[in-house]
């Protein structure tokens, strides 16, 4: 079927294990209808970056081209995802002093504000990625969520913000303008996989959301409706695999395989007459497993995953405002028990999240697998920027100007860069 809204949103998701393009547009409910999807295998990234520009290429080539068969959509602008070790998160606060009380607040005074934390002086080779405005202060009046319409001249904001390494963001745009693509915008993973799978009720009442991929664990943590602390932990379900792996003296693909089928968070679930038979290499005798001793290997290193998470729940100063306590999602989510053993590990009540909270009915039940978590909410991110007048390209042909995030700063830099690379002949 040949889409023709002008209100069409890809994601792309360029993670350790997989590389997911995702097609979507709203309907006339504001339910997100999914076009198409392209999945292909991720060979060029380690733990979240880059780290063979041409693997990593194709792999975004093959994404896109299933994506645009199954949609009827040509692809060329997409929202990207962000993740990796180098991800750091702060707190500041801007103020701006207004020239009169005359005058109500108003969207461009907040833009004001915003735009001179991306002046903030960052650690060489870091440039800030996002700045989330929590709360506002208006002439000393605090707790103010939405100054828009009001009076005052002293406008000020405490923000969170999130940097990254020029280098690693600059990888990605290289390895998207290779294959053809234009960035609309950077956006940070954990907070793609938020906007998929939480609610608003959970984001007021306190939840922390916690997205277990192939080679980085993300944390978003909201409470009170606003975004109170990010972090990316560099484990994954792939360290679990090379555990295996290392453990049962298996190959890899065997160990994913293992896992995926018969693997379980908590070894006391698994009985221990249960064996599983492993085709052994080149005529060699098949390698029989315990299914206990897969438990265990399991169990030890997510426990080891889920202790840096609690770490980071508890330096955010939070841990006891969570009400809705943990969402997991990502693959590692899928694990058999991984419910059981982070409510163990971290006393706190937790469900797995799934990314069907805004798609509309209709959509396979594939699309509402924990592992698309952030594939769709980079395309819900995408319809946000469009629904706040922001800047954005849709895959019309249209192409808008990248002057949303600047005055120097990350994006002003890593565009340029992007120009730069084809410029200078580096195809």
């Amino acid at each position: 079927m040949e889409a023709t809204s002008s209100e069409i949103v890809v994601g792309l998701d360029i993670g350790t294990t997989k590389i997911v393009a995702i097609v979507g547009r709203k309907n006339e409910h504001g339910k997100l209808e999914i076009l198409g999807m392209g999945k292909s295998e991720s060979v060029g990234v380690s733990r979240g970056m880059v780290s063979n520009i041409d693997k990593t290429v194709q792999s975004i080539k093959l994404a896109v081209e299933d994506a645009e068969a199954k949609s009827g959509v040509e692809i060329k602008v997409v929202n990207v995802g962000i993740a990796g070790q180098h991800i750091k998160s702060l707190q500041h606060r801007g103020i701006r002093v207004r020239s009169s009380v005359e005058h109500e607040i108003s969207q461009n005074d907040i833009n004001l504000l915003i735009d001179d934390m991306y002046k903030l002086v960052m650690l060489p080779g870091d440039e800030i990625i996002h700045v989330l405005p929590q709360e506002y202060i208006i002439d000393n009046e605090q707790g103010i969520k939405d100054p828009i319409g009001m009076a005052g001249v002293r406008l000020e904001a405490n923000f969170h913000i999130i940097t990254g390494q020029v280098a690693a963001a600059k990888n990605i745009f290289k390895c998207v303008n290779k294959a053809g693509l234009e960035v609309n915008e950077l956006i940070l993973e954990p907070l793609a996989s938020s906007e998929a799978v939480l609610s608003n009720e959970e984001k007021e009442a306190g939840v922390a959301l916690v997205d277990i991929g192939g080679g980085t664990t993300d944390i978003a943590i909201f409470q009170d409706g606003i975004i109170r602390h990010t972090a990316v932990i560099p484990f994954g379900g792939n360290v679990i695999t090379e555990d295996i792996k290392e453990g049962c003296g298996i190959i890899k693909n065997q160990a994913e395989l293992l896992k995926v089928k018969f693997g379980s968070a908590l070894a006391s679930e698994s009985q221990d007459n249960e064996i599983v038979s492993i085709p052994g290499l080149r005529g060699r005798a098949a390698k029989e497993i315990s299914l206990k001793n897969l438990a265990n290997i399991i169990q030890a290193r997510m426990e080891e995953i889920i202790e840096h998470i609690y770490y980071e729940i508890k330096n955010s100063g939070y841990e006891n405002k969570l009400i809705c306590g943990i969402v997991v999602t990502g693959g590692g989510s899928q694990l058999k028990h991984i419910t059981q053993l982070i409510e163990y590990v971290t006393g706190m009540d937790t469900r797995i999240g799934y990314p069907n909270e805004h798609l509309a009915k209709g959509n396979t039940e594939t699309m509402t697998s924990p592992i698309f978590a952030t594939g769709v909410g980079l395309v819900l991110k995408g319809f946000n920027s469009l629904e706040q007048n922001k800047p954005i390209n849709t895959n019309t042909g249209e192409v808008v100007s990248h002057s949303k995030k600047s005055k120097g700063g990350f994006f002003d830099k890593i565009f340029n860069a992007g120009h730069k690379f084809f410029e200078d002949g580096e195809n």
